[in-house]
């Protein structure tokens, strides 16, 4: 158990320091090449709807059941060569689950330019990160854009893995790393295949519905970490429970709304997607207008939020 303290610990100072360096070997890059293989074999050989319905399910089931036994394998056998080499490779996997490090170049890869009235690059670099058209994207659009990114991300990307990991660091056989790429298996296929849109429709229902479901308890849990950490729980679960569950979405809905009624500002309104308007709800009070500051905030409640869940986490693994 006392090696998982060390393992959080230098997973979160390299995801702090070196985040994920270009071009190195990531899991969620395997991920992807994977997902996009099957999914095309799958598209390719099953035509009707219960066929496609039937090969999302594999899909989920080879990816997410797949990464997480693959991790722990792999981890095994480290430890089987040497105790060091497995402390040192769980905290690398470890490492690549967390984003914060990414959230956060990500956000000043954009804010960036538009500090020198460069709007035309600024948008240009926040198409690297959106799905919504950004071309004709004013500058208080993409400075929305940017902070809607960073906040639903900070669940999926950042607190959903850490929970994870926790869950199985507490579970001797399991391990921290297992379960937190099981779920990075789950957002990443969300990502790429779970979308209402053809030729997604059917093969993708599956992990968009697991990813839902496994999001659900850590999307809660860090709004209610955010609620604390502003010192007005209440204001912002209100605030919650008025705007977040008009959201289709049953996490990131919550994971932005908590933020916006922190720091004052709205996100939500009309995007774009691929030339098509779609209309998301308005969540929290425009008492503010959107600026970098209010993006480097949320970042930094974002951090706030790990560190206090680290720190319970090694707490817990300490005392069992």
């Amino acid at each position: 158990m006392t090696n998982n303290i060390y393992i959080f610990i230098i997973a979160a100072l390299l995801d702090y320091l070196i985040g994920d360096p270009w071009g190195w070997p990531h899991p969620v890059r395997v991920m992807g090449w994977i997902i996009s293989g099957l999914s095309k074999f799958f598209l390719q050989h099953c035509q009707r709807e219960i066929t496609q319905r039937l090969a999302g399910i594999v899909l989920a089931i080879i990816l997410i059941i797949g990464s997480g036994l693959s991790g722990w394998l792999i981890i095994q056998i480290a430890k089987w060569l040497h105790p060091l080499l497995g402390i040192i490779l769980e905290s690398i996997f470890l490492a690549s689950c967390f984003a914060l490090h990414s959230l956060r170049t990500a956000a000043v890869d954009v804010i960036k330019p538009l500090t020198t009235g460069n709007l035309e690059q600024a948008r240009q670099i926040l198409s690297n990160y959106v799905g919504r058209d950004t071309a004709n994207l004013s500058e208080p659009e993409v400075l929305r854009a940017v902070l809607e990114t960073v906040t639903e991300n900070a669940t999926d990307g950042v607190m959903a893995p850490l929970f994870y990991a926790i869950v199985g660091a507490l579970v001797p056989v399991v391990g921290a790393v297992p379960l937190a790429l099981a779920y990075k298996a789950s957002s990443t296929l969300d990502s790429m295949v779970g979308y209402r849109q053809t030729p997604y429709t059917y093969i993708g229902w599956f992990s968009a519905r697991t990813e839902d479901f496994l999001t659900w308890v850590p999307c809660r849990l860090t709004v209610m970490t955010l609620a604390l950490l502003s010192v007005k729980p209440l204001d912002v679960w209100r605030i919650c429970r008025r705007d977040a569950i008009q959201d289709p979405s049953p996490n990131s809905g919550w994971s932005e709304c908590a933020y916006a009624a922190i720091l004052g500002v709205q996100m939500g309104g009309i995007n774009y997607y691929s030339g098509v308007a779609k209309n998301k709800p308005l969540l929290g009070d425009a008492i503010y207008p959107i600026t970098p500051a209010s993006i480097y905030k949320a970042l930094q409640l974002t951090r706030y939020s790990f560190l206090l869940w680290l720190g319970s986490a090694i707490f817990l693994i300490y005392n069992s």
